[in-house]
């Protein structure tokens, strides 16, 4: 498939209620049955960014996962977040890749939020997600996670498109812009931002600034400033390898290990 439409639903979230929060998101995705191959919906959009791990982690065959699947299938739509996830006794910050036919792919939050204490909650990840799907290599991030360009590299073109998915405050709105766009550059890929909006129980203020930016670090959408959206962009695959082809930036890369 040379050209995906991906729908990146920018959230208000209900503090620490998956009934609602979930409730919303199905109505968002009842609308968009047809219309895109991929969603995306913000960093933990069941609950917020709470640190309430235990009382609210779920297994990988709980409600959380179980309706994602339902929904996959009925609206024939590839469906993208993250929620609290529960292995044994730890707790993961979980991103997901739920696919139509209910093939579920998985990737741990690497990056934990040291300034929230994220990581006296929850436990890192260690390996990268790259989903091929419908013909397009596309890598799974949360949040925190863009601040480390390493993790992200895209070594040798591995992925097409990269999604982060975020709980992101807007007092820090601008790193959060610019890092997409300095993402997108560097790795000569499509980059979409899923942040969420309103306010949480710990009094921050979600601003959105969901935005879709191409492999030169063009804006092509963005959401409205601090308003609940749904944002539907068309990605054309022939124009990312034909510009790869033209600049072959990625041919120069420097070589490099991650120590895990």
């Amino acid at each position: 498939m040379d050209r995906l439409q991906i729908a990146l639903l920018q959230n208000g979230i209900a503090w620490e209620d998956k009934i609602a929060n979930l409730a919303s998101c199905e109505a968002r995705l009842a609308t968009l049955s047809g219309k895109v191959q991929v969603a995306v919906l913000p960093e933990m959009f069941t609950t917020g960014f709470t640190m309430s791990a235990s009382s609210l982690a779920e297994e990988n065959d709980g409600t959380t996962l179980q309706t994602l699947r339902k929904w996959a299938a009925d609206y024939d739509i590839a469906l993208v977040g993250s929620y609290i996830a529960r292995e044994g006794e730890a707790c993961y910050n979980r991103g997901f890749f739920v696919t139509p036919d209910g093939e579920a792919r998985f990737y741990d939050k690497r990056h934990l939020f040291r300034m929230g204490e994220e990581g006296r909650y929850f436990k890192s990840g260690n390996r990268r997600l790259v989903v091929e799907y419908k013909g397009w290599r596309i890598a799974l991030f949360v949040c925190y996670d863009i601040r480390f360009p390493v993790w992200c590299r895209n070594v040798a073109n591995e992925y097409d498109l990269a999604l982060y998915v975020a709980s992101w405050p807007r007092v820090r709105a601008h790193a959060w812009c610019s890092l997409l766009v300095a993402r997108a550059i560097e790795n000569a890929a499509y980059v979409c931002g899923v942040n969420r909006v309103g306010c949480d129980n710990m009094g921050l203020v979600y601003n959105g600034d969901t935005m879709a930016i191409d492999f030169k670090g063009n804006t092509l959408a963005k959401a409205p400033d601090g308003e609940e959206a749904v944002v539907v962009v068309e990605l054309d695959k022939l124009a990312l390898q034909s510009f790869r082809e033209k600049f072959p930036v990625w041919r120069d890369a420097d070589t490099f290990t991650i120590d895990l």
